[in-house]
């Protein structure tokens, strides 16, 4: 295993701070909120001391690549579907062909537009806001996390996904949620785990890539559903001629958006059959990366603790939101294929934190 510095010592600080200046930093007094979690974390980041601010906040690893890569054919597919669209809206009501293109293209950077997060936290991921209760027990945690990190944690948004599993997400630009029976199960140490695991997958840029190669995709897929969903419906002659018309509809688009690359079609089913394989050990590598992100923070060993905990529950977390829609700290493929599992098996996480809990004894 290749190792990089950042992943196994605490990350460069930039220059910036926040807070006051003071003596070293101290544990608060550990307290009991009534849920039965132990406050058994030592924080170095009370608030009152001073926290050091990394100068890069967050990056796009080979993971986060390699995710954009793969979807390009899907992006290029719904450009063209959508440039199909805006040349039938000129034709019946004149609109410029390049105005849903733009408007298309520019809806995608609302990923990282506060208010249209919590919109999307809310209705399509299902969470909520912290209690007062919750939000008490959560933000010294999260403060400990993100100062340790070196991050400014007030760029995110912390919720609440009101379940019975153990589990833990991060999606789009600034949303972080953990389950309530995380929360009031889990001790504070290993909260805190869960949240680095978390915070690893938004600085390497997983969870904006894949929102936004879901949503660069949804025109592309939506015409093929309606394509597929058409031919079903037809019959003889019809079927064969609609049949037709795809095919030359979809080599025209094929001719428009990639040239002379077109002429290569011959190797497009084996891109296609490969490309779910592809896309699913890209995911478990960014799982990897976000185990790594909080190992480097020191929280190897209840990490490791939580990993056994779900792998003895012998329970897959909710299958509400879907893999392409946030990132999960655990999941199990529906297929059952090892190779097109979006999460590692428990052993292959437990053996690349062995470096951690060695370096810790």
């Amino acid at each position: 295993m290749t190792r990089h510095p950042e992943e196994h010592s605490l990350p460069h600080r930039g220059d910036r701070t926040a807070g006051t200046s003071g003596p070293a930093p101290h544990a608060p007094p550990r307290t009991h909120d009534g849920s039965g979690a132990e406050d058994d974390l030592d924080y170095f980041h009370a608030p009152g001391n001073r926290l050091h601010i990394a100068a890069h906040q967050r990056r796009a690893d080979a993971a986060t690549l390699g995710r954009l890569l793969l979807s390009l054919p899907g992006f290029a597919f719904s450009l063209g579907t959508v440039l199909a669209a805006g040349w039938l809206l000129e034709l019946a009501w004149g609109v410029p062909l390049w105005l849903p293109a733009l408007v298309w293209l520019g809806t995608g950077l609302l990923v990282f537009h506060r208010p249209t997060e919590d919109l999307y936290a809310r209705y399509v991921l299902g969470f909520r806001y912290p209690l007062p209760h919750e939000r008490t027990r959560l933000e010294p945690v999260w403060r400990e996390v993100t100062g340790r990190a070196g991050v400014d944690g007030s760029r995110y948004r912390l919720w609440i996904e009101n379940t019975d599993n153990l589990n833990a997400y991060a999606a789009a630009g600034h949303i972080v949620g953990v389950t309530r029976f995380a929360l009031e199960n889990l001790s504070s140490a290993q909260l805190a785990a869960v949240l680095a695991h978390e915070l690893g997958h938004h600085r390497g840029g997983h969870s904006w890539s894949t929102l936004a190669a879901r949503w660069y995709g949804l025109p592309g897929r939506a015409a093929f559903r309606a394509a597929r969903a058409v031919l079903v419906s037809t019959t003889g002659a019809t079927l064969r001629a609609a049949c037709l018309v795809t095919a030359v509809l979809l080599a025209g688009f094929g001719v428009m958006l990639l040239g002379p690359a077109a002429m290569l079609l011959g190797g497009v089913p084996v891109v296609l059959l490969v490309l779910p394989y592809t896309a699913a050990a890209l995911s478990r590598r960014a799982e990897l990366r976000a185990d790594l992100h909080a190992a480097s923070l020191g929280f190897a060993p209840v990490l490791v603790e939580v990993l056994l905990a779900m792998e003895e529950a012998g329970r897959p977390p909710s299958q509400v939101h879907g893999a392409a829609m946030s990132t999960r700290m655990g999941a199990r493929p529906a297929s059952g294929s090892p190779l097109l599992a979006t999460h590692p098996d428990c052993a292959t996480r437990l053996h690349r934190l062995r470096p951690f809990l060695v370096s810790q004894r």
